[in-house]
């Protein structure tokens, strides 16, 4: 029979044997998730969307929390993110439709809006809620911009984005939050509170 020392030990190490498993699924922060504030304007590229795309901007959805993501669901969020950069050609809009804000699914090009279409086109029929998979407008430190997809998740918020194949916590991102998709309603927009100035505040 083990004595107690061998016994410890053998724990120990059956314990790492089976750690790898959990490991590639992130651990959840403070401030892991955006905190929402009002019914805020929708952007003018999403609201022409929703003419030609009702079905897709009229879902309503009851208040839930966040889903727990298996880890098959984050190999799936990873390998949409990088096959849609890689499947499509990044244009501005003057250079594909010849006019700007025209928010569309890409065919061979788009920008940075028709990317987080796709994802979330890609990842709804993966099996992913709308009410996680929000279209997320953002501004670049140069002061330009942008718009990524927010994957909601009981670990935090993700961003999906096509200027980049890491998808990273929202406050690993240097951007700065402006507006999102509201969870209940896909037509309808909210806006963020950069919950970052409050871990600042809270670290000094």
């Amino acid at each position: 029979m083990m004595n107690a020392h061998k016994m410890r030990m053998f724990a120990a190490i059956l314990a790492l044997a089976i750690a790898p498993a959990s490991v590639a699924m992130p651990a959840s922060r403070p401030f892991a998730h955006m905190v929402t504030g009002n019914i805020t304007s929708q952007p003018i590229g999403h609201y022409e969307f929703c003419q030609t795309h009702k079905d897709e901007c009229s879902i309503r959805l009851p208040s839930s929390l966040p889903a727990k993501v298996t880890e098959y669901g984050w190999d799936m969020i990873q390998e949409i993110n990088t096959a849609v950069n890689a499947r499509y050609e990044a244009r501005t809009d003057m250079e594909i439709y010849g006019r700007e804000e025209v928010w569309a699914y890409p065919t061979t090009a788009g920008d940075c809006e028709d990317f987080v279409l796709q994802k979330r086109k890609e990842l709804a029929e993966k099996g992913f809620s709308v009410a996680d998979l929000l279209i997320t407008v953002v501004r670049k430190p140069d002061g330009e911009g942008h718009a990524v997809l927010t994957v909601r998740t009981s670990e935090g918020d993700f961003i999906l984005d096509n200027l980049t194949d890491d998808v990273k916590l929202w406050t690993d991102t240097n951007y700065t939050f402006l507006k999102r998709q509201a969870s209940f309603n896909t037509g309808r927009w909210v806006t963020i509170e950069d919950g970052r100035d409050i871990l600042v505040g809270a670290l000094r």
